[in-house]
């Protein structure tokens, strides 16, 4: 479940960074290589519980299932506020700035 919800991520990123949002200036591009850098360590993980439990991989409890759904909805949240951070340090439209000094020239 954590490598389906990562890949998803991962792709739909990348079709809107692909479609929309290539403009470099919103990092985008970045946000993108950590949702398929988390989906290829969540495919490694899988390769090697597959090559542990064998069959049984195919029949996860249902509890097993929701605390792997929460996990890849942590991973993508993780990334997304990783993204932001990124975004508002480097402030690439100067909206921060701005708001900023308006703050500090009214007192």
């Amino acid at each position: 479940m954590t490598l389906l919800i990562t890949v998803f991520a991962a792709v739909i990123c990348t079709a809107l960074w692909y479609f929309k949002l290539h403009n470099r200036e919103l990092l985008f591009g970045r946000l993108c290589l950590m949702y398929w850098g988390a989906a290829l360590m969540w495919t490694v993980d899988a390769v090697f519980e597959y090559i542990e439990l064998e069959a049984e991989y195919f029949t996860p409890a249902a509890k097993d299932m929701l605390n792997d759904a929460f996990l890849g909805l942590a991973v993508v949240a993780l990334g997304l506020v990783i993204w932001l951070f990124m975004l508002l340090i480097k402030d690439p439209k100067n909206v921060l700035r701005n708001a900023l000094s308006r703050s500090f020239s009214k007192k």
